[in-house]
């Protein structure tokens, strides 16, 4: 198997990953809420430049995910999840230094999202500047 080498396989583990979030009975209505299904092709679009950003330093992505996140009805178990199905799906598909960093990048995002949502919805009265 071999390694994440740039935007193509990038391509390949964002469209693998998002199938399995459209079918997941957990994940799947969440980001419906968000993803209207006539808007997953811009989706799709934004995480490969999200990704190709992330793990190769190419300047394509300009956004605030967290901001998006906002408002949804997730819990820790949500991200947890999301992380799970995202190491299955790089493991499926990739394995090497670009993969492990992947995993690694995945992680640390559902920590620092769910701990910053739970920490709004324990702190109301906080307006953050996103």
């Amino acid at each position: 198997m071999k390694d994440i080498a740039g935007k193509e396989d990038i391509k390949i583990f964002v469209d693998k990953f998002y199938e399995k979030i459209r079918k997941d009975e957990k994940l799947g209505p969440v980001f419906g809420m968000r993803i209207p299904n006539g808007n997953w092709s811009k989706h799709l679009e934004r995480m490969y430049s999200f990704w190709n950003t992330i793990l190769f330093f190419q300047r394509e992505y300009t956004g605030n995910p967290f901001q998006k996140h906002v408002g949804l009805p997730v819990d820790n178990s949500h991200f947890e999840h999301w992380v799970t199905l995202f190491h299955l799906t790089i493991d499926q598909n990739f394995k090497g230094k670009q993969a492990d960093e992947a995993k690694r990048r995945a992680e640390n995002m559902g920590k620092l999202f769910s701990h910053k949502l739970q920490y709004l919805r324990d702190n109301p009265n906080f307006k953050p500047i996103v």
